[in-house]
């Protein structure tokens, strides 16, 4: 396969063709570099967060403009409190939005007023954030990982998930209404004991509904993926049965906020679209610990543990695992470094026969 770049200089074009596999492999260099370099500012450089009543991180600066909305007693029912006054902040109104477009306090964890508008553009965060366990989730990662069998493997994804349109509150610290996301990623394996050969790359693109209120979330669009084998991998292996795996799915999924760092999710996506071995059902389940609060350096821990069900494979289902520190900057991305374990069918769908069972150090970038 080819990849061809035409650039455009006064009118005159110039056409330059690279094989893919030298592109891959300079894009997941380029990848890791900017990957660490990315995670920079995901780190506070200021004041860390202040706790206060109701268990509701705020900025020092922003404490005496809190505006709880609404906070869970140990009853566990939701209650509503009395804004506070704001009149005195920069000419801001003392009034409260309407009851049923406000969150619980504890979800404000930056103390910044919930702001409904009509419909944004490229919003600022995600409603529905990628699984922090998901083997197959957009993000940029790299995982260098050991498998018994045959010994080191890398694998990495330069990839992410970005808003559209947004219509709901503004800014990206816990936002609620409803918004419309594209995600993509190139998800690929390298094999860093036969001169980094590129092995196989899977691809994955979509484009999703989002909607999130209170500590419920939901997820519903269309998501494609396709495998393929690097031309290196053929060399080596001139006997491989290549194979066409593609997936053409819609996808549907809800997670619950069981407390704002803890949440629980279930997915279920049916292809009409499944070839090289593929078959329409797939679901995956979980639950991840993220601390919510934005860091200063220190950071937090986090854990995190994924289910994925393929009706190709029968009872047998992949569980991946994954633990460590990470960071959250004030625009709600993250950085992760941890450990992982995932053991099910290959990481790689080009490699559809094979059980793997790796394990090794990983780091992780949603945004």
């Amino acid at each position: 396969m080819v990849i061809g770049l035409r650039l455009f200089v006064h009118g005159n074009s110039l056409l330059v063709t690279l094989g893919e596999d030298m592109v891959v492999r300079r894009v997941q260099q380029v990848g890791i570099f900017v990957l660490i370099v990315t995670a920079l500012p995901a780190v506070s450089w200021g004041e860390p967060p202040c706790r206060l009543s109701q268990d509701i991180l705020v900025d020092p600066l922003e404490a005496d403009v809190l505006q709880p909305s609404l906070f869970r007693p140990p009853s566990g029912d939701w209650v509503e409190a009395q804004p506070t006054d704001r009149s005195r902040h920069a000419g801001g109104s003392a009034t409260a939005p309407p009851a049923d477009r406000i969150v619980p306090a504890s979800y404000q964890r930056q103390g910044r007023t919930l702001i409904f508008s009509d419909w944004q553009l490229l919003p600022e965060g995600l409603l529905f954030h990628s699984y922090a366990a998901g083997e197959k989730e957009p993000r940029f990662a790299a995982q260098w990982l050991w498998e018994r069998e045959r010994g080191l493997v890398w694998e990495t994804a330069l990839g992410g998930r970005m808003g559209i349109v947004r219509k709901g509150t503004v800014g990206p610290v816990n936002p609620q209404g409803f918004q419309l996301d594209i995600e993509g990623a190139a998800m690929t394996r390298v094999d860093p004991e036969q001169d980094s050969d590129l092995e196989a790359a899977d691809f994955r693109i979509g484009l999703v509904g989002t909607w999130r209120h209170g500590p419920w979330r939901y997820k519903a669009g269309y998501s494609h993926l396709s495998s393929h084998i690097g031309d290196e991998f053929l060399i080596r292996n001139p006997g491989f049965a290549r194979r066409n795996y593609v997936r053409d799915s819609i996808v549907t999924a809800v997670m619950y906020d069981v407390t704002p760092d803890l949440q629980v999710y279930g997915e279920l996506a049916g292809a009409w679209n499944a070839n090289g071995g593929a078959e329409p059902w797939e679901v995956q389940f979980g639950a991840q610990y993220l601390p919510a609060a934005r860091s200063d350096w220190r950071g937090a821990p986090f854990a995190a543990i994924n289910g994925h069900w393929r009706q190709e494979f029968g009872a047998r289902a992949s569980v991946n695992a994954v633990a460590g520190w990470m960071w959250r900057g004030g625009d709600d991305h993250t950085y992760r470094i941890g450990v992982q374990h995932y053991s099910g069918p290959a990481l790689q769908y080009s490699f559809f026969d094979q059980y793997e069972s790796l394990t090794g150090l990983s780091m992780w970038m949603d945004f």
